[in-house]
């Protein structure tokens, strides 16, 4: 028989857990806030001339650099996810994480040109490495004894809250950019979201779950002199291929595309020969492959705003509203606000419907599909009706399709992560997670240089009937991946 003692308890835990996932997602939402904030005006700052407060690049090498860019930030969560189980707690890495953030958007505040830029955006990937991953793992120690629904739902609301930052960031950033006509005011906003995500950190940090302040797996002497010796090694050949001309902005983006499909495939490689994985954790992490490279292909097409989107917004989008000129920042904002939006709707619905609702294979299918109709409503937009000037209030509404769709996508990825990982691999499963965005974001940079050199409707054809065409194949083998994917489990 329950107590009102037990009840209770109960209710405690569930205050805790939260609170919990509370803390963590307004932390994320005002990193969020500095990244995006960033991010959406960075393409520009590239492409714009030195008179307009620009860098004065060509569109190729200023997608390579936003693709290459957005890539590292990703990859380098797998040192942050490694460094979270094997050296420092998750909850002391996200601190100093933060830190080393707001120490690059101040940088590029006030260093101008290129030493600006690239310390900046150095010191940011790496902060943002030892943050992010660390963050997701500690939502899912928070959430790691509900059921999937619930799990479904409360990573849904992480990641609106992270798209509500999505939305501010650009929101904020992009209007003093074009009110100021510099960038660097604008780089300065971003410094001080990420001092907010810190003092919001440090406060809601008490209510975490002591796992959080563990290092499950502490490195062993002979470990960290390895980890010294590898580190210095890539330092030294990244040094050797910047000096010599091998690494140039226009390849930025094909590196890092390189090695976010090794360091995926290495991962995947040690979970399926490890000794410490059973056969049906094995099974799980075979059928997360198609689904990797499906969801690394989405993000790719998504972030596309940060690349091709954006040199259409300066090549042949009329930004003209009555008079008044529609800041650059805010376009790309229009695509997580459509998130946002359809965020709560979507999330209830997953609660309504319980053990209903369609599952994950079926959910990245409808994702898949619905940016590819969005690309194919641009083509024929761009076809039909504005063969030159594309007037903004059409681009966002295809921002406004784009951005919903990764509903079905990016919390869904979150969520099985956690659900499917290896016990002897937690973190890093999380970590591959994170790879997607680094995929989708090297892509993105690669397809933004192919933009620039094909005609335009070829390339909205392109990826909109490849998106869909990956869509209708994940439906078609739905029954079998999802099988796979929950072996062993309840």
């Amino acid at each position: 028989m329950t107590t009102s003692t037990d009840n209770d308890v109960v209710q405690a835990d569930a205050r805790a857990r939260a609170r919990g996932v509370g803390g963590m997602a307004f932390t994320e939402l005002w990193e969020r806030f500095s990244f995006y904030g960033l991010q959406s005006i960075l393409a520009f700052y590239l492409l714009y001339t030195l008179e307009k407060g620009g860098l004065g690049l060509s569109p190729g090498a200023a997608a390579g650099i936003v693709g290459a860019y957005g890539g590292a930030v990703y990859i380098a969560q797998l040192v942050g996810a490694w460094l979270g189980e094997r050296v420092l707690s998750p909850k002391r890495l996200v601190l100093i994480g933060g830190i080393v953030i707001t120490l690059g958007h101040l940088t590029l505040a006030f260093v101008p040109g290129l030493p600006g830029l690239s310390v900046g955006l150095v010191l940011i990937i790496l902060g943002t490495g030892a943050l992010k991953t660390n963050v997701t793992s500690i939502v899912g120690f928070v959430l790691e004894h509900e059921t999937d629904a619930r799990r479904d739902a409360g990573f849904s609301y992480f990641y609106m809250a992270i798209n509500t930052g999505a939305v501010l960031g650009p929101l904020a950033t992009g209007f003093v950019q074009e009110q100021s006509s510099g960038f660097h005011p604008g780089f300065a906003l971003a410094a001080v979201g990420m001092i907010v995500a810190l003092v919001q950190y440090v406060f809601s940090s008490r209510n975490l779950p002591e796992r959080a302040n563990q290092v499950t797996r502490p490195l062993s002497r002979k470990g960290a002199r390895l980890a010294l010796a590898f580190t210095g090694g890539a330092v030294v050949v990244i040094a050797l291929a910047v000096a010599t001309g091998l690494m140039v902005a226009e390849n930025l983006s094909t590196v890092a595309t390189v090695v976010a499909l090794v360091a995926a495939a290495a991962y995947f490689a040690a979970m399926l020969a490890s000794r410490n994985v059973t056969r049906d954790e094995k099974r799980r992490v075979g059928a997360y492959i198609p689904l990797f490279l499906a969801t690394g292909l989405y993000f790719g097409f998504l972030f596309q705003k940060f690349t091709a989107v954006s040199i259409l917004v300066q090549q042949r989008v009329d930004r003209d509203l009555g008079g008044w000129s529609f800041p650059v920042g805010w376009v790309a904002m229009v695509s997580p606000l459509a998130g946002v939006l359809a965020a709560p709707l979507i999330a209830s619905l997953w609660k309504k419907l319980g053990d209903r609702q369609p599952r994950a294979g079926a959910k990245f299918a409808f994702g898949m599909i619905q940016i590819g109709l969005g690309f194919v409503f641009i083509l024929i937009i761009s076809v039909l009706v504005f063969q030159e000037t594309i007037p903004v209030l059409l681009v966002l509404l295809f921002m406004v399709i784009v951005g919903s769709s990764e509903n079905f996508v990016g919390p869904i990825g979150l969520a099985l992560a956690t659900r499917i990982a290896p016990e002897a691999f937690t973190a890093q499963m999380v970590a591959v997670n994170f790879l997607t965005l680094a995929l989708g974001s090297s892509l993105s940079g690669l397809l933004g240089q192919i933009y620039a050199a094909i005609p335009n409707n070829t390339y909205f054809a392109g990826i909109g009937g490849t998106a869909v065409a990956i869509g209708i194949v994940l439906l078609v083998v739905r029954e079998p991946l999802q099988r796979n994917l929950y072996a062993g489990l309840r």
